[in-house]
């Protein structure tokens, strides 16, 4: 099934009442609303400083100029805007960036100095991201003296992707994995026409630093290719609304437009023809839409067209539509997710997680400057444990954007509590070249070391839709915030995001019990996704999951398929074998020290183990247990922790907005039914397979 029956009816009309708030309730401003405070600089980011400002002062008394007519508290100033006020303390005018630098096209520098709080920046989109850092902060950020210190994105771009549809996909439906309701841009194959939602959505985007999203899904349609010409009016009318926020908007589109769209021949990426008419509609895309971010791409994969089609790489492919974005700045996200979906489960030689190496690591170095290489976070599919993609390490001299995925597509679909924060840190902290060597985050962010240096981006898949908590589960908010404070800064601690979130959320001034709330929500959450780990795919195996929605257990239900995900499980042990030795050679793919303990049964690690090798059910673990046994007790534990959730959770009833409750309660129920399921699934098929009883005695079905 794609989600619980008892889904909730999510708000599809405009007219419908406003969404939660989420981290930006009107309580998270008091700090600054209450304060006197100077704005000055002129563009759109900078008035929507100034609206934000003018709102909140409304709210709590405070008071918001443009020219200084006396004492104030803040100071929110662009440098280039004329003469810093007199009001700026002479210490706050000379405080020098802490690293010589300058805070760039979106950082801001902040200090406080003789009782005035000063944020500057060179830029007004800077100047925003600096307002929300102030909304972060609430009273600390007007406490004591703060020296100058300088704040600036580690990522030039930190995107969202939406597989929205234009018109309904027989299947898929308006979004695909979606599992929040409706797009918040189209309905029915019109444009939805919620303006109010788009700004509030780009709104809550800004205040934690994403600064591009594309609008349509990667499996591009036929309606869906009209985005690009006669429907560009749509595209123009969304990126007008965030572009107050800072917000780019970049489109999806298909390999065939020159076919589809343009009635030639050919989409050959070597034909002058195909050529010319992408560079003539990418120059009225930026007539129409100045600021257009760029093309997303999915080519070549599961049924998309691409440059195979016409004896062409994925480089021709990519440089040619980077060539046409090119003269307008725009760039090329070229999706690395191609692999053959028609495989026979027979052949073990032929290896999924193999592909996208396979493919793009021979043409590093041929991409234009402007092609963004964008890597899913591991090499198969976003499961809820996988090693890091080896393409990562394998390009040094191609721009790289790593792909997470927000919405819960295979970490229970936003009907689960599962905060990712903490597993997209270890990956952003995983070391390429092993301890003491570049980072994935490091290699994003420009930090030198071997090789050219080229940096990049970083991309998720996005969770909201029009439901009214944005995400369906109102806990899933906790993973859009995170994603895109850590896409600003990936050395950011997880734990600590949340407590911002918490912060933000669930201001204490407006729910019943502070500490209480908090310490419930850590409780919930700080394990979730581990906890998920446990109670489905044992040992980083992954895809034991229904095909029918990726929802719940079907232990056997891709093993025989054409996907290429198999577990191969029978009745002597489970696993697959990608050694160089004796199986697939996907370790190899690896840079030392990590093609060798991947490659070694004594070292490869625990959490990873049958994603790299068969193993007998009594293999002995690193923990001391078999591997049959660990399959028995973390199912077991896992629901066990769900329930302990649940009744933790149930301890807020009349402390926090019982609309918040109520849909967290339901959620919660919904989690620990299919915990059980899964548990009884598993742990039921592999008793079966192996014929070993549990250790423990416990019932086993």
């Amino acid at each position: 099934m794609t989600s619980p029956a008892n889904a909730p009816v999510t708000a599809t009309d405009p007219a419908s009442p406003p969404p939660h708030p989420a981290w930006l309730p009107p309580e998270a401003f008091r700090a600054i609303g209450a304060r006197r405070v100077l704005v000055h600089g002129e563009g759109p980011p900078v008035e929507t400083v100034h609206d934000e400002v003018a709102r909140a002062c409304a709210r709590y008394g405070g008071r918001v100029e443009r020219t200084a007519a006396g004492p104030v508290d803040l100071v929110l100033a662009l440098r280039d805007s004329g003469p810093l006020p007199e009001v700026v303390p002479p210490a706050a005018r000379t405080a020098p960036d802490p690293d010589g630098g300058s805070p760039g096209d979106e950082g801001f520098l902040l200090t406080r100095s003789d009782g005035v709080t000063i944020v500057l920046a060179d830029a007004p989109v800077g100047l925003l991201y600096g307002l929300f850092h102030l909304v972060r902060l609430g009273e600390a950020a007007f406490t004591g003296e703060q020296p100058a210190r300088t704040h600036r994105p580690a990522l030039r771009r930190r995107m969202l992707d939406h597989w929205d549809n234009v018109a309904v996909h027989p299947v898929m439906g308006q979004v695909e994995r979606g599992y929040a309701g409706g797009s918040i841009f189209w309905r029915d194959g019109r444009p939805r026409g919620d303006r109010e939602r788009l700004r509030a959505y780009g709104r809550l985007l800004a205040s934690t630093g994403v600064n591009a999203i594309s609008v349509n899904n990667v499996n591009v349609g036929p309606t869906e290719a009209l985005l690009l010409t006669e429907r560009l009016d749509d595209v123009a009318e969304i990126a007008d609304l965030l572009r107050p926020y800072g917000v780019r908007v970049h489109l999806s589109v298909t390999f065939a437009a020159p076919v589809l769209l343009g009635g030639l021949p050919t989409a050959d990426p070597l034909d002058e023809q195909v050529r010319d008419w992408w560079e003539s509609t990418t120059r009225r895309v930026y007539a129409r839409v100045p600021d257009f971010g760029g093309y997303v791409v999915k080519a070549d994969s599961e049924g998309q067209p691409g440059p195979f089609s016409y004896g062409r790489d994925h480089a021709d492919g990519a440089n040619l539509l980077a060539a046409a974005l090119a003269p307008h700045g725009g760039v090329v996200h070229w999706r690395a997710f191609v692999y053959d979906h028609r495989q026979d489960w027979r052949d073990r030689t032929t290896d999924r997680a193999r592909a996208a190496y396979d493919h793009f690591a021979p043409l590093d170095g041929r991409f234009a400057d402007n092609v963004v290489l964008q890597v899913k976070f591991g090499p198969v599919d976003f499961q809820p444990r996988e090693p890091v993609s080896p393409v990562i390490a394998a390009m040094p001299a191609t721009r790289l954007a790593v792909e997470l995925q927000v919405t819960q597509e295979y970490t229970g679909q936003q009907w689960h509590a599962c905060y990712l924060a903490p597993w997209w840190h270890e990956v952003l902290a995983f070391r390429l070249w092993g301890p003491g060597e570049r980072s994935v985050a490091d290699v994003l962010a420009d930090v030198p070391g071997p090789g050219p240096r080229r940096g990049g981006d970083l991309v998720a898949v996005a969770n909201v839709g029009d439901d009214p908590f944005w995400c369906g589960h109102p806990l899933a908010q906790a993973n859009l915030y995170a994603f895109g404070r850590l896409a600003w800064d990936p050395r950011l601690d997880p734990t600590a995001l949340l407590d911002e979130w918490i912060d933000l959320t669930f201001p204490a001034s407006t729910v019943g019990d502070p500490t209480l709330v908090r310490e419930t929500l850590h409780a919930v959450l700080d394990d979730s996704w581990r906890i998920y780990e446990r109670y489905t795919a044992p040992l980083g195996v992954g895809f034991m999951v229904n095909p029918a929605g990726h929802y719940g257990p079907g232990v056997d239900g891709y093993e025989y398929s054409r996907w290429g995900t198999y577990h191969f499980a029978d009745r002597d042990g489970v696993g697959v074998d990608r050694t160089r030795a004796t199986g697939t050679g996907m370790t190899g793919q690896y840079p030392p020290p990590w093609s060798q303990v991947y490659e070694s049964l004594e070292q490869c690690p625990d959490e990873l183990l049958l994603f790299f090798h068969h193993v007998p059910y009594s293999h002995v673990l690193h923990s001391g247990s078999t591997v049959i046994q660990h399959i028995y007790d973390t199912h077991f534990a896992g629901v066990a922790e769900v329930e302990a959730m649940r009744d933790r959770w149930a301890g807020l009833a009349g402390v926090i907005d019982p609309a918040v409750h109520e849909r967290v309660t339901e959620r919660l129920a919904e989690q620990l039914r299919c915990a059980t399921e899964w548990r009884d699934q598993v742990n039921t098929y592999f008793f079966r397979k192996s014929g070993v009883p549990d250790a423990r005695g416990r019932r086993i079905h």
